[in-house]
């Protein structure tokens, strides 16, 4: 939930959480600020699991103010949330630096939840594919275990604005992240690789997004 609640606040989202009913069929992640992690790993309900929003290259160092796969798994957390467009257009992370931080988490025994996406005025000039083909590339360059990874199709455009991309505009951009993985890297990667949509999803509009053929979440 971004750099948002305290814990007042994240108790009310775990209440929330635990009376539920979540379907046995769904699995949950919520992705927590760093410095509630270990909190709310140990109140959450046994049927959702947190998730780190970031962490770095390596396991330890001289890196004031970030954080490692290796402190992550030390607290009982399994997954971490990589390349969001938020630490690529905020905060400038390449694609590079993405993928190596992918590799390092993936190699540290993390699950990874890996976005990509396409900012407003790519969008508007026919570059979606362009540029999230280039993003996934990066990723898919340097990994060749993809049992534990996630794709996240998140466009900027449709982050926190109100804007949401209709499930076939969402759906195409998923038949065709699918078909690149077809082409590039395997039939199996590209059938069992979870895509998930992120972008001001509502308990109005996700219905019809998880409708779609391609949109596994």
């Amino acid at each position: 939930w971004k750099m948002n609640g305290v814990k007042k606040e994240i108790d009310g989202i775990i209440d929330f959480l635990k009376a539920g009913p979540i379907s046995a069929d769904v699995e949950v992640v919520v992705g927590v600020p760093a410095i509630y992690l270990e909190y709310v790993k140990n109140n959450l309900p046994s049927s959702v699991a947190a998730s780190a929003q970031n962490a770095y290259k390596v396991p330890k160092g001289a890196f004031t103010g970030e954080i490692s796969p290796a402190m992550i798994l030390d607290i009982g957390v399994s997954w971490v949330i990589l390349g969001h467009s938020e630490r690529r257009n905020v905060f400038g992370e390449s694609d590079e630096l993405i993928s190596e931080k992918v590799v390092h988490a993936l190699d540290s025994g993390l699950s990874v939840v890996a976005c990509i996406g396409e900012k407003l005025e790519e969008r508007e000039a026919g570059k979606t594919e362009a540029v999230v083909f280039k993003q996934i590339k990066a990723i898919a360059d340097k990994i060749e275990d993809w049992s534990k990874v996630v794709v996240a199709y998140e466009p900027v455009w449709a982050i926190g604005t109100g804007k949401t991309a209709t499930p076939q505009q969402a759906q195409e951009v998923h038949r065709k992240l699918r078909e690149w993985l077809s082409k590039n890297v395997s039939e199996s990667v590209s059938q069992f690789t979870q895509i998930v949509y992120g972008g001001s999803v509502t308990a109005t509009n996700c219905k019809e997004l998880a409708k779609e053929a391609d949109i596994d979440g």
